[in-house]
C-alpha cells in the first residue's frame, strides 16, 4: 500500500461548478490537497457492493487505509489483494485507531439499519462520507444525519450512480426550465412484491463462528441469534423496495420538481404533504406484499401542486388494475425501459407539454414525445458533467465540488419515501407531514414510527 501522506493544513476551499443552485456549501471546511496527493479512504461493509467500491477507490488512485465488516469471511477475500490494509469488525474501533489517517469513509451494504450510525460517527470526526443507498433507516435517523453533515461541513454522497449521467442532469435542467410544462402528476413503480405479514422469529440458533452478532445488531435491542433476522424483511432492520429501488428511481421527481423546498434545502416553501397508503396487508413487523401510496404535495412557489403515485405489485396485478395501461397511455409507449438493469421499474413525470420517462436508476431519461425535445441530447448546461458518481464525491472531499446526491438532497428524498412505510400502518387514513418540523401533525400516534429506539452507546 502506498505510504500515508501528512495531512495538509486546514484551508478554506473555493466553490466550483456551474451557476445557480450548484454551490459548494461545504467549502468552509474543505482541506486543500496537492494535485498528486491521495485521499485516505476506509470502507465499512465489504460484501459485494463494498468490495466493488473499495476497488473503485484503488482504481481512482486513492489510498485504502482500513476495511471493516462484522462478517469475518470477507476478510479472507482481501488477504491476497491488500494484505497490508488493517481489518476491523467494529467501525468504532477503526475510527479510534485510524482517526488521524482517514479522510473519508465509504459504507456499503453493511446492515441497512446501521448505515446511519456508521456515517454519523464518521461525520462527527470530520470525515467525508459516501453512504450506499438508502443511507438511513427511518425519518428521524435521516434528519439527524443531515444535521450532523451540516454541523461538520463534510462532503456527503448517497450511492445512486444514475445521477452522475449527463442524461439525468440535462433532463433535470429541462424539467426545471419548464420544457414539459406544468407537472401535476408523477409516477414511481416497481414490479415485484414485499414479504407480507409474519411474526418475529423465536428460539435461538448457534451464532456462526464468522459473525459478530452483537455488532450486526448495532443500534437494535439485543436478542438471541436467528438467521431470519438477517433476511431484510423486517421493518426493524430493512427498508423494503422503497429503500432499495425508490432511492434510485425517485431522484428525477424529487430534484426536477424541487420538492426539497418543503424541507428548506432547495428553496424554502412552507407546506404540508398528505400521504394515503393502500397496502395489501397491515404489517407491523414486516412489509406488505403489495402497495399503492398517494403523496399529495403542495405548490412550491410558482410550481403547482403535484400528486405522486407509488405502485408495488407483480406486473399481472398492475395490468389487472389498469395501472400498467395508464402508464403506457401517459408515455405513449410501454413503461418497460429496454436495456435497463430492472426494465419494468421506473418513474414518470406527466407534464402539460410532454413526459419524462426514466429507468429504475434514473441513468436513462427520455423526454416524450420523441423528436420534440432535441435539447435533451445535449450535455448539461448548468450542472457539471462528471466522470462518475464516486469521482464527484472525491472532488467534494477535496473541496472542489458539491456532490449532487449530498445529504441535503438524499436525506429529504428518503424521508418522503419512508412516509409510505408509516402511512401503510394506518391504511386508508391520510397522514399529514410537516417537512420543516419533521412531524406528522394530524395523527400523533403515527409519529412513533418516524424513529426507532436505539441501544445505549449507539445514539446518533
Amino acid at each position: 500500500m502506498s505510504s500515508r501522506f501528512d495531512r495538509r493544513e486546514f484551508v478554506k476551499g473555493a466553490a466550483w461548478g456551474a451557476a445557480g443552485w450548484w454551490i459548494l456549501r461545504s467549502s468552509g471546511s474543505a482541506r486543500a490537497y496537492q494535485a498528486n496527493e491521495k485521499l485516505n479512504i476506509a470502507v465499512v461493509g465489504v460484501g459485494r457492493r463494498g468490495s466493488h467500491l473499495a476497488r473503485v477507490m484503488l482504481r481512482l488512485n486513492e489510498n485504502l487505509v482500513a476495511l471493516c465488516d462484522t462478517d469475518r469471511r470477507r476478510a479472507e477475500l482481501w488477504q491476497e489483494d491488500a494484505p497490508e490494509v488493517p481489518w476491523y469488525e467494529d467501525f468504532r474501533r477503526m475510527l479510534d485507531e485510524q482517526d488521524a489517517q482517514i479522510d473519508g469513509v465509504v459504507t456499503a451494504l453493511s446492515p441497512m439499519h446501521n448505515h446511519g450510525a456508521i456515517a454519523a460517527a464518521a461525520m462527527r470526526r470530520g470525515k467525508h462520507v459516501f453512504v450506499e443507498k438508502p443511507i438511513g433507516h427511518n425519518v428521524g435517523e435521516l434528519r439527524a444525519m443531515r444535521q450532523i453533515a451540516a454541523q461538520q461541513n463534510v462532503a456527503s454522497q448517497m450511492g445512486n450512480q444514475g445521477m452522475a449521467t449527463d442524461s439525468f442532469r440535462r433532463t433535470v435542467e429541462l424539467v426545471r426550465d419548464g420544457a414539459i410544462g406544468e407537472v401535476r402528476e408523477a409516477y414511481l413503480w416497481a414490479v415485484g412484491g414485499g414479504p407480507g405479514p409474519g411474526d418475529p422469529p423465536t428460539g435461538e440458533r448457534p451464532i456462526p463462528d464468522y459473525l459478530n452478532w452483537d455488532l450486526w445488531l448495532g443500534a437494535r435491542p439485543a436478542r438471541p441469534f436467528h438467521p431470519a433476522w438477517m433476511s431484510g424483511a423486517w421493518r426493524e432492520f430493512g427498508t423494503a423496495r422503497l429503500g432499495g429501488w425508490g432511492s434510485h428511481a425517485a431522484n428525477m421527481i424529487f430534484m426536477g420538481l424541487r420538492l426539497g423546498s418543503l424541507w428548506g434545502t432547495d428553496g424554502d416553501v412552507p407546506g404540508t404533504i398528505r400521504i394515503t397508503a393502500s397496502p395489501s396487508d397491515r404489517c407491523e413487523h414486516r412489509y406488505p406484499r403489495r402497495e399503492t401510496t398517494q403523496f399529495d404535495i403542495p405548490a412550491r412557489g410558482d410550481l403547482p401542486p403535484v400528486r405522486l403515485h407509488w405502485y408495488l405489485a407483480p406486473r399481472p396485478e398492475l395490468e389487472e388494475r389498469g395501472i400498467w395501461q395508464r402508464l403506457q397511455e401517459i408515455a405513449g409507449r410501454p413503461p418497460v425501459m429496454e436495456g435497463s438493469w430492472t426494465p419494468e421499474c421506473g418513474s414518470m413525470l406527466a407534464g402539460s407539454k410532454g413526459v419524462v420517462h426514466t429507468n429504475s436508476h434514473n441513468s436513462i431519461c427520455h423526454m416524450l414525445p420523441e423528436g420534440e425535445f432535441p435539447e435533451a441530447a445535449e450535455p448539461p448546461q448548468r450542472l457539471p458533467s462528471v466522470r462518475g458518481h464516486e469521482p464527484e464525491w472525491l472532488a467534494g472531499c477535496r473541496g472542489k465540488a458539491t456532490p449532487i446526491s449530498n445529504l441535503n438532497h438524499s436525506g429529504p428524498m428518503m424521508e418522503l419515501l419512508y412516509l409510505s412505510h408509516v402511512a401503510g400502518l394506518f391504511p386508508e387514513q391520510t397522514i399529514e407531514f410537516d417537512a420543516k418540523q419533521g412531524k406528522i401533525v394530524n395523527l400523533d400516534e403515527a409519529n412513533r414510527w418516524l424513529s426507532w429506539p436505539r441501544r445505549e452507546g449507539w445514539e446518533l
